[in-house]
């Protein structure tokens, strides 16, 4: 990372911190209106969110139209290890001098209006799209939609992926609360993909009333799996049968689904064929979502940070076997169910280390560990001083046929990947 990069990103860390959330659209807006006219992009524009998936679908989408060669600009949060992963460029994380001046572009336009930190990164981002010109633009929603500073531009596609309980003191304490807030990513006469199956009763009306073209799943299209690593896609009279994504877990052909669908509905605007598509998903890589970095023992990564997250984590490991050992290295931020968490993985492990996180919105091991005893989960339940300790630990005590997973957020994924980083570059 730049210098200049590092300096600006601490700046605007003092002024607003990145945990600081204030949603509403009002200071993103005045500041866009300073920026220059063509910040607004003329490109396809594809906005993703929903609770979980977001990021897969982005990946996907990005990978399925760099294989068009349709050069792409995509916007997503966190990162894992570098903030250019925040913006890439066909693929390829900005450089951390680009980055540097959109934000001082932002910074000269705003004036007095005092941005978030979320808000001054996502107007830098458009400015970077801006120089860039992209074909495409893919903008993942940072929490609920409505009041979300991405929402500031207006998407040709929304996509909604899922609707789970996550952010409940922001977007409210029910399934169709947060549904509601999700579908403000919605505009009248456009296409809004929805990939939630189990719609919370009373949201479909809400979709509806919004103006969109709905696309329902389970309604408009489907998905499911075939043999031989292949899934199939309907929609409408269309039905296609393509490769499996190469991302790991059953929920990826849902979220594939999803992206596939908003292709289909820009195609008098992109030409994205069946074999592109096909590309596309073998192609696509995501670091942290149930990424296998090791072997014997394996060691699997997953951003998985709420209930919804940590019950298809749990589909996708199974139960601990009787004759190995199951480690589960977690932390998790302070304003999570850690408690659903654990009843959602109860089984999957018999041994959890639980670690510290830094950061405003940690929690404290103490309280990690009384929120789990309180289920309380099968197996032995210990802390240790920090993920990196708790991972060479495990690594240290598990036999080759043991399985380690570590998981609970973006940092407690962060904080392994670049142990492992290291690691990997001393052994080399």
């Amino acid at each position: 990372m730049s210098d200049s990069l590092q300096v600006w990103l601490r700046q605007l860390e003092q002024r607003a911190p990145e945990c600081r959330i204030e949603l509403g659209l009002e200071r993103a807006r005045a500041v866009l209106a300073e920026l220059p006219a063509a910040v607004r992009p003329r490109c396809a524009v594809i906005t993703v969110g929903g609770t979980n998936g977001k990021g897969s679908v982005v990946a996907m989408l990005e990978a399925m139209c760099r294989a068009a060669g349709l050069s792409t600009l995509a916007y997503s949060s966190p990162h894992l290890l570098d903030f250019g992963e925040r913006i890439r460029l066909d693929g390829n994380p900005v450089m951390a001098g680009t980055i540097a001046a959109a934000i001082e572009t932002v910074e000269h336009a705003r004036g007095p209006v005092p941005l978030t930190y979320f808000e001054h990164v996502t107007l830098a981002a458009l400015v970077v799209a801006m120089h860039a010109a992209p074909d495409v633009m893919i903008l993942e929603i940072g929490l609920g939609g409505r009041l979300d500073a991405v929402n500031v531009i207006d998407a040709d596609v929304a996509v909604m992926t899922s609707i789970a309980l996550d952010h409940t003191e922001w977007l409210g304490p029910t399934r169709l609360s947060i549904g509601r807030e999700k579908a403000g990513i919605a505009r009248p006469g456009r296409p809004l993909i929805v990939g939630e199956r189990r719609l919370p009763t009373g949201l479909e009306p809400l979709l509806r009333e919004t103006g969109a073209c709905v696309s329902l799943a389970g309604k408009d299209f489907r998905w499911r799996r075939m043999a031989r690593d292949r899934f199939q896609v309907q929609y409408a009279d269309r039905k296609l049968l393509l490769p499996r994504p190469a991302l790991q877990g059953a929920w990826q052909l849902g979220n594939a689904a999803c992206a596939i669908v908003a292709l289909w509905a820009l195609e008098d605007r992109l030409n994205v064929t069946a074999t592109h598509l096909a590309e596309g998903l073998q192609s696509v890589r995501l670091p942290g979502r149930l990424q296998q970095v090791a072997r014997q023992p394996a060691v699997w990564l997953d951003v998985a940070h709420n209930a919804a997250s940590a019950r298809a984590l749990a589909a996708a490991l199974g139960p601990v076997q009787s004759d190995t050992n199951s480690t589960a290295v977690f932390s998790a931020l302070g304003d999570k169910d850690i408690g659903a968490m654990g009843r959602a993985l109860d089984g999957c492990f018999n041994r959890w280390l639980v670690c510290p996180l830094a950061g405003p919105r940690a929690t404290p091991v103490s309280e990690l560990l009384a929120r789990l005893s309180d289920i309380p989960v099968a197996g032995v339940v210990e802390t240790v001083e920090s993920v990196t300790a708790g991972l060479t630990r495990a690594m240290r005590e598990s036999a080759r046929a043991d399985r380690i997973v570590v998981f609970g957020s973006f940092r407690t994924v962060a904080e392994a990947a670049t142990m492992l980083k290291q690691f990997q570059a001393q052994s080399d």
